[in-house]
């Protein structure tokens, strides 16, 4: 039997930890409100989102084409139980790998490899100046993501001074990038960016029909790797925390949740939820 997608007239491009999930250090609310866990790590919960956020997670799926957008790699993202799963479409890596129908998209990935070559530093170059620069003082964890990035988990406190923008520097000159989010410091080639691989996914679902003519593309993201997808889209959304806040970050098409924390999540979805109009079922 041939499957019927509805042909949807919203594209909904969404980044995952502080923006839709959230562990218990980023909930930022003393206000007690019912929750469910959507992830757990070696059998214990990591990451929650409302409950109210969950069911209307679940609800957002059917007048949008959905599409969970996070620098986790695959094996992170595959971790969350995320309401409304499956997923036609997942961006994972930043960027870097599309899933489709939960597989990786081979083809997309190559062809990043491709121009992350020949865009500048080679990632052991780049890993390799980037260890000469740190020491345990301060760093907890160097982890190589995807074959693809690097990125510290870091003592926020005890980051020498200038170090993220000295090495932010180095990494433009050849190619890459270097941003923070909370304990995280992320080290990106600057060819893998979300926005590119959500105007891909865009592109399929138009070719497949699934997207209507006229669709337009909603975003909601916290960090400054999620700033260029959500200056692409028609109208996007960021929660009053994270690395954006702390920039003051803004665009002409940006709407900046009220609540900080869990509860900025729930006000994203009933944004998008609000936002998007209904599929079209013929």
């Amino acid at each position: 039997m041939l499957l019927v997608r509805p042909r949807r007239q919203a594209l909904v491009a969404t980044d995952l930890d502080r923006t839709m999930i959230y562990s218990r250090n980023a909930f930022s609310t003393a206000a007690e409100v019912p929750m469910v866990c959507v992830e757990h790590l070696e059998g214990a919960p990591l990451s929650f989102m409302t409950t109210a956020a969950a069911l209307r997670m679940q609800t957002l799926t059917e007048p949008a084409a959905v599409i969970p957008t996070t620098t986790r790699t695959i094996k992170q993202f595959n971790r969350i139980q995320l309401p409304g799963a499956p997923w036609r479409y997942a961006i994972t890596s930043n960027g870097g790998n599309i899933l489709v129908d939960g597989v990786p998209d081979m083809r997309w990935r190559i062809d990043i490899d491709v121009k992350v070559r020949q865009s500048g530093a080679t990632l052991s170059e780049v890993s390799a100046e980037l260890r000469a620069r740190i020491d345990d003082s301060w760093v907890t964890k160097f982890r190589v993501a995807d074959h693809l990035f690097c990125y510290l988990v870091v003592k926020p406190k005890a980051v020498p001074e200038g170090f993220l923008a000295e090495w932010d520097d180095w990494c433009r000159e050849r190619g890459w990038s270097a941003s923070q989010q909370g304990r995280k410091i992320y080290t990106m080639p600057q060819t893998v960016c979300k926005s590119i691989a959500v105007a891909e996914v865009r592109r399929r679902l138009m070719e497949s029909g699934e997207l209507t003519d006229a669709a337009k593309t909603f975003a909601a993201g916290d960090g400054a790797l999620d700033a260029e997808m959500l200056r692409a889209a028609d109208s996007a959304i960021r929660p009053r925390h994270g690395e954006l806040e702390q920039l003051n970050w803004t665009s002409p098409n940006l709407t900046i949740t009220r609540a900080s924390g869990i509860l900025a999540g729930e006000e994203i979805i009933n944004w998008f939820i609000k936002s998007a109009p209904a599929a079209d079922q013929s």
